[in-house]
């Protein structure tokens, strides 16, 4: 039973008799329609208590009431999420059927609904559940006009994907985000703050993502843009771009800046930053030397001749760098060195193809040579 929330005219017995079989559906309805609205009216505890407990009894008979059960929710929701228990305002609002049989419902409405529950869950940086419902909404988002929302699920997709430790593709959506210029009039409005915010972003996830050709076409682009330069962050995205080797005391101070998701330990006990400045330091490194023995690489990277050797057989095995690996060894042969090797090997094959013309001119005409 309830205990005393001081709600005067809103008795919630007599509410919850209305649920009644013996009770006209009609005349439930228009009841439970105008308590869910007065709900908002009462203080936040008594708000919470009596909205839980009414939705509580409400939910052998969810299909007759899902109008009234959807207002109790957006309203019990917008508390939540003002006292910041984000998870539960998410699956407050996720208990609404936006997919029944029973009512029409605006596609526009379920995209708004999803996007929120995403976002909500992101504040808690539940990444899978968010994930879960921005799906939801990308299978709505084409069938809007309505630049506000798409904006919102751009940035939550956004966000999804950089709590997922998807960087590359992170940094592509958050420069998307920043580059939304007609986006500043109208009922989508962005300030240009946050359009800073989303170009950090971009530069932060594009610096974390794994090393190789896809990740330098975005650097590029995010280099040559001017806005970048009036960032903190921008001498270090420099030394990134041209692949210059980052030293430690450059790497913490970036560092600093991360949220927690983005400083989580991977499997082999380091952290995403210092897997992805190992890969970039790596590929530095391959436009600094020909060869390098795995101690020496090791020494260079920071780390272990062995975690050296682990890393760059993983990246040329993807492509990402190229390079030979002799085990036996313990050295590396960049595609610089080779390219030499190849090109003097050609070199050589042609003086051996034209000499060998020579003779048979030479032998074609009885001329005799002398040893």
């Amino acid at each position: 039973m309830l205990a005393d929330t001081g709600r005067s005219s809103l008795d919630v017995q007599r509410i919850v008799a209305v649920l009644s079989d013996d009770v006209p559906l009609v005349v439930s309805r228009q009841l439970l329609t105008s308590f869910a609205q007065e709900l908002s009216k009462l203080p936040a505890d008594s708000h919470k208590e009596v909205a839980i407990y009414l939705l509580d009894k409400i939910q052998p008979r969810v299909a007759s009431y899902e109008e009234q059960v959807t207002t109790v929710r957006e309203h019990l929701a917008n508390l939540l999420e003002k006292e910041e228990e984000w998870s539960k305002a998410a699956q407050t609002l996720a208990g609404i059927d936006l997919d029944s049989g029973m009512r029409m419902v605006d596609a526009e409405y379920k995209l708004e609904k999803n996007i929120k529950i995403a976002m909500l869950y992101l504040e808690d940086d539940d990444a899978v559940n968010a994930e879960t419902f921005i799906k939801k909404a990308a299978s709505l988002i084409t069938g809007t006009k309505n630049l506000g929302l798409e904006l919102q699920y751009k940035t939550c997709y956004a966000r999804v994907l950089d709590s997922k430790r998807r960087f590359l593709q992170a940094a592509t959506q958050y420069y998307e985000l920043s580059q939304v210029e007609n986006a500043r009039s109208g009922p989508g409005q962005v300030s240009e703050q946050e359009l800073v915010q989303a170009l950090e972003a971009a530069v932060t996830c594009c610096i974390l993502a794994a090393a190789g050709p896809q990740r330098s076409r975005v650097l590029a682009n995010l280099y040559k843009d001017e806005r970048t330069r009036t960032l903190p962050v921008f001498p270090f995205l420099e030394k990134v771009y041209l692949e210059r080797i980052l030293r430690r005391e450059e790497v913490d101070s970036f560092a600093q800046q991360l949220r927690p998701h983005q400083c989580a330990i991977t499997t082999d006990g380091s952290t995403v930053l210092d897997r992805a400045v190992i890969e970039h330091n790596l590929a530095a490194a391959s436009k600094l030397y020909n060869n390098i023995y795995f101690t020496e690489l090791g020494s260079l990277l920071g780390c272990t001749p062995e975690k050296a050797e682990g890393t760059a057989s993983k990246m040329v095995m993807e492509d990402r760098l190229k390079a030979t690996i002799d085990q036996v060894d313990g050295l590396m042969y960049f595609d610089g060195s080779s390219e030499q090797l190849l090109q003097w090997d050609t070199r050589i094959q042609g003086i051996c193809h034209h000499l060998n013309i020579i003779v048979d001119n030479i032998t074609s005409k009885d001329i005799t040579l002398q040893a």
